[in-house]
């Protein structure tokens, strides 16, 4: 019987694929694929499987995450399945072929709901029949919720991507807002770091910054953060912590 986990990050930045074996430890194999912007998801999820032998192997445990920014958060106390697609649809703009999904994240006592393609979704439940279907923001809120314990200050952590950057914040533990704002340029990013910290109150002293993700023009970004900003850090390794804490969800 394996004991390998295969972890699926699905983004319109690439795709991600990491192999954990959790009787090796630190044993973790991750291989990044390019897409095609002019095919679908589902159509470039079909050419990585047949280009892909890994993915024909079996697996004790399958993840799939969705990078994307149509996510939303409800107090689990308000959440009731039958009303998931609503209450989505009460943030997000209807889509036509899209399944929403959502992840109960009982440490922050909240509901993660998220939309995917359904066409994706039926292929991947056929080759991966026990699946688990995360959102990125879901993997993400539970992995910062242990690290912003740490100390005594409020931390943000800021995850970049190409065309968005998901913002997460936090004091001693406790969610206080998780959002994703669309923007493509570092003075974009720039300004809606800002503007929630200084929204939250956050101390430009005491609180941290954490930055991870798509960091391509990080100098310039962290030149104009800590301009403002004096306790901000760049989250080793930048790029796939993601992919790091999607194995610790449940």
């Amino acid at each position: 019987m394996s004991y390998h986990i295969l972890s699926i990050r699905l983004s319109t930045d690439g795709f991600s694929f990491s192999i954990y074996n959790p009787t090796q430890d630190a044993n973790v194999s991750l291989y990044e694929k390019e897409i095609n912007p002019s095919l679908s998801l589902t159509a470039n999820l079909k050419q990585a499987f047949r280009e892909l032998a890994f993915l024909s192997a079996t697996y004790r445990r399958v993840n799939v995450m969705m990078a994307d920014k149509r996510f939303t958060l409800v107090p689990l106390e308000l959440f009731d399945d039958d009303q998931s697609e609503v209450l989505f649809n009460h943030n997000h703009t209807k889509r036509e072929n899209e399944i929403v999904q959502y992840n109960i994240l009982k440490k922050n006592n909240v509901v993660v709901l998220f939309g995917m393609d359904k066409s994706a979704y039926q292929l991947l439940n056929e080759q991966f029949p026990e699946a688990r279907f995360y959102s990125q923001s879901s993997t993400l809120i539970e992995y910062f919720t242990v690290k912003s314990k740490l100390g005594n200050n409020r931390k943000m952590y800021a995850s970049v991507r190409s065309e968005a950057i998901d913002l997460y914040c936090f004091e001693h533990g406790h969610l206080i807002l998780a959002n994703s704002y669309e923007c493509r340029e570092t003075a974009d990013r720039v300004y809606y770091l800002l503007y929630i910290w200084k929204q939250l109150n956050f101390d430009q002293e005491r609180d941290e910054l954490h930055l991870t993700g798509l960091l391509t023009d990080k100098e310039n970004l962290m030149r104009e953060i800590r301009k403002f900003i004096l306790k901000a850090f760049i989250m080793i390794p930048e790029t796939n912590i993601d992919m790091q804490a999607i194995l610790t969800c449940e």
